[in-house]
Parts: C-alpha cells; sequence; structure tokens
C-alpha cells in the first residue's frame, strides 16, 4: 500500500523497520547525537534513554506500516550530499481513512536542518497521499514555540497551495503529561493539484 521507497533529488526514504536501521547507530542517535536535546524540545518524545526504547521504536514503524495506520521512513541524503547514506532524521505521515487525511510528521538530527530536507520530504509525501492513496486533505502541525519547524512548514505549504488553519488549544501531550497547543497548516487535494499543476 505504502511506497517501500522513496527518491528525491536529494534524499532516499525507506521503511522505518529494524531490518532498514542499524539499532546501534539509531540509538546513538536518537540518545547523545549533538543537539539532541534542542531536536526534541518541542516534539513529544525525549531523548532515549536505552536501546529497548529504540528497539520498540523501530518496532513500531513496522507495525502501524503493516496495520496501514502509518508510512514511516528513516531519511537519508543520497550520493552526492553531504553525510550520504547517514540518518539524518524520520518523517513520514499517519492516516485517518475515514477522514481521508493524512498527517506529516518529521523530526531532523541539527546537522541536516537548514538544507531545504523537510519541504523535499514533505512534497513527495504529500504526493503519495494524493496520488497514490487518493486522500482528501494532508495536514502538519507544530508546537507554537518552534520557530524552526513553523519557518519550513510555512515555505513548503504555501509552495504546496496549502494554507495556517490555526491555533489549536490543548492538543499536543507530551511523554511528562504536559499538554500544549498545536499550529495547524492543511493543504487539499485540489489545492495541490492546482498549486503543482
Amino acid at each position: 500500500m505504502f511506497p517501500e521507497t522513496i527518491e528525491t533529488d536529494r534524499l532516499r526514504l525507506e521503511p522505518r523497520r529494524p531490518e532498514n536501521v542499524d539499532l546501534d547507530a539509531c540509538y546513538r542517535i536518537c540518545s547523545s547525537d549533538p543537539a539532541i536535546d534542542e531536536v526534541t524540545e518541542h516534539v513529544t518524545w525525549d531523548p532515549h534513554e536505552t536501546k529497548k526504547e529504540t528497539r520498540e521504536f523501530l518496532e513500531r514503524g513496522r507495525e502501524r506500516w503493516e496495520d496501514h495506520e502509518a508510512a514511516s521512513y528513516v531519511i537519508r541524503p543520497r550520493e552526492g550530499e553531504e553525510g550520504a547514506g547517514d540518518i539524518a532524521g524520520f518523517g513520514g505521515f499517519s492516516v485517518d481513512w475515514e477522514r481521508r487525511t493524512a498527517e506529516l510528521g518529521t523530526w531532523l538530527r541539527k546537522r541536516f536542518w537548514g538544507r531545504g530536507y523537510s519541504g523535499e520530504r514533505a512534497a513527495a509525501l504529500v504526493e503519495v497521499a494524493f496520488d497514490d492513496l487518493d486522500l482528501e486533505v494532508v495536514a502538519v502541525s507544530h508546537h507554537p514555540d518552534n520557530d524552526n519547524s513553523r519557518r519550513a512548514i510555512e515555505k513548503y505549504i504555501e509552495r504546496l497551495g496549502g494554507r495556517r488553519e490555526g491555533r489549536l488549544r490543548n492538543t499536543l501531550t507530551f511523554l511528562d503529561g504536559s499538554v500544549h497547543d498545536e499550529v495547524r497548516y492543511t493543504i487539499s487535494q485540489a489545492e495541490w493539484r492546482e498549486a503543482t499543476s
């Protein structure tokens, strides 16, 4: 149902499964990569404390894929890019089939910030959501204080024909139990087709 591999000009996305991601490397990145606290500051997960946590993260990717709930990918720069083949981060989308909506999500290691990878990945996943899965809406959100995500999302949302819907109150729950607002954006299939035709 979901594409096994997605290649863009600069990125290669493969399913987030234990067989596609080295557990030790993933654990090092998710637990103690330089700036991991900055990466996780505005997301709903904390740096991993054990390798078991990382293994469960990879297994959840496989389970949700097999249950057709989500397409989660490991993101790697392609040959010719700095850090080619390294894990740049993870991203994908969850699907609400009844509402015919995909919800994008991603995180990148700090050394890969500022390269436009978020927008490139988003454009490829939006195409999958609309062309392959015939969904009606793609949504994405960020924590109100996450300026890096806001800037990245605003760039690709505008380019892909979408819009900012607004600030939703108390919709994000972090692992520590704290509840936060989120800023939500959407793109309809019709808007995307008009913007990319």
